[in-house]
């Protein structure tokens, strides 16, 4: 007879301190994402999801590597068990990416002309000081701002 599969999930030690703000962010995730988006434009419904997703990623590295207040068992399985986006915390270790917003404004093939996103220009060479990131609604997080 085949073993019964069950979801626990055994947490690793420290995991009672961020638990209360991760369930805070993933409530806030969840009326994001069931927000009527009457009146928006089409890019304009994901900008809150992406602002919370980045929020989360941002805490948890964070409290890793900025605070060292959690394991490194913990800060790997928040990335495992999606709590935090991987790839984005990898881009903030190296130099020039630390304020990304996310991964979208970096890439050239989702840009004109194969560039960044213009919320990577800095503000003191920006021809309009204010601007918008069609992918994230970001005001700009150009490391040198």
């Amino acid at each position: 007879m085949p073993k019964v599969k069950t979801n626990r999930v055994k947490y690793p030690e420290g995991w009672e301190l961020i638990e209360p703000t991760l369930r805070e962010l993933q409530g806030k995730m969840r009326e994001a994402e069931n927000d009527p988006h009457d009146g928006k434009r089409k890019c304009e419904t994901l900008w809150p999801i992406f602002k919370i997703a980045h929020q989360k990623s941002r805490y948890i590295f964070d409290l890793y590597h900025r605070r060292r207040e959690i394991s490194k068992e913990l800060f790997e399985f928040c990335l495992d068990q999606g709590y935090a986006d991987r790839n984005i915390i990898a881009k903030w270790k190296k130099p020039g990416y630390e304020r990304l917003c996310c991964l979208r404004c970096i890439q050239p093939r989702d840009h004109n002309f194969q560039t960044t996103c213009v919320c990577r220009v800095p503000k003191h060479l920006r021809e309009e000081k204010v601007i918008e990131c069609v992918h994230c609604g970001c005001k700009g997080c150009a490391s040198g701002d």
